[in-house]
């Protein structure tokens, strides 16, 4: 029996897969359609770049009129996710509606990357940095970026990514500088 949920999310898939947005990835886990897995790349020009963070998101039958549970599998270092990778966006609680899809949600957490809001801090000591020390926030960045490539290269050794960020990583050596 497809349910209603299930309609949508096989109408959001196809969508996905016929315009992705750019630096998003996500499919059903194992071909079941209520569990995804997500890679954001970090948005370029920014602490971000060269970033690939995965996620998990889960869905419930009462989806679309409730949100997916979304967490960040990757570490990340961020005033707007706790350290259990959950990730306290307004349109994943209070703000949500059913219009929203996969695409939508996941552009929205890979914008939060780079426009947290310090005033709803999950982690306060990076909420903190954003406010009182943007350098020392942005090399803390840096290094979950560069734990993120590190951890891809590991866990997929047969999917190379370096020629995947060819070009990139002068810029993050430039950011690094940076932040120095």
């Amino acid at each position: 029996m497809t349910t209603v949920a299930r309609k949508r999310l096989f109408r959001d898939l196809k969508k996905l897969q016929s315009d992705p947005p750019n630096g998003i990835s996500a499919a059903p886990v194992d071909d079941d359609i209520m569990n995804w897995s997500a890679v954001i790349f970090g948005p370029e020009e920014t602490p971000w770049e060269g970033g690939a963070f995965q996620l998990t998101v889960a869905f419930n039958e009462e989806f679309p009129t409730k949100p997916p549970k979304i967490r960040f599998l990757t570490k990340m270092f961020h005033p707007n996710i706790y350290a259990s990778g959950e990730i306290c966006l307004d349109i994943l609680q209070n703000q949500w509606s059913p219009i929203y899809d996969i695409s939508a949600i996941l552009t929205s957490i890979q914008s939060l990357l780079t426009d947290p809001n310090p005033n709803s801090p999950a982690n306060s000591e990076a909420a903190q940095l954003w406010n009182e020390n943007r350098r020392e926030y942005n090399r803390r960045v840096v290094a979950i970026v560069e734990e993120s490539l590190v951890r891809q290269l590991l866990e997929h050794p047969q999917h190379h990514p370096w020629p995947l960020f060819q070009g990139r990583i002068g810029h993050r050596d430039g950011l690094r500088d940076a932040t120095r």
